[in-house]
């Protein structure tokens, strides 16, 4: 609908919000992996991970993809040792979010065309 799922890291910028990330563990799907690391993160059960994008990701041998879902169930509560925040957000009114050309930022301006209209984000590769 018009709320996003967002969340901060300590390490962000003060007030900085955005996508949930994390890793895949050996032997589960990427979809399986979308699924564990919202609910680890959040407590969040979320349906119908949707692949969107990938972009490289400036560690060694790692590449982010990214996924849109739906919320299913359950209430938010951070991974302490992970995340510091995280929140539902009004489309409408949402806090400072990532540099544009980020993976992050290109879900979440991509989501917000889809309910909104506008110009179309690009990602850059």
């Amino acid at each position: 609908g018009d709320e996003i799922l967002l969340a901060r890291s300590p390490r962000f910028i003060p007030g900085m919000y955005s996508a949930l990330a994390g890793y895949a563990e050996p032997g589960e799907t990427i979809e399986q992996c979308v699924h564990r690391e919202v609910m680890e993160e959040t407590q969040i059960e979320i349906q119908t991970p949707k692949y969107i994008a990938s972009q490289n990701w400036p560690f060694p041998h790692s590449m982010m993809l990214g996924f849109h879902a739906q919320y299913l169930r359950g209430d938010i509560v951070p991974e302490l040792d992970e995340i510091e925040d995280a929140q539902w957000f009004n489309i409408h009114q949402l806090p400072p979010l990532p540099a544009p050309g980020s993976i992050a930022r290109y879900l979440i301006d991509l989501y917000l065309h889809q309910r909104l209209g506008g110009i179309e984000p690009v990602l850059p590769y």
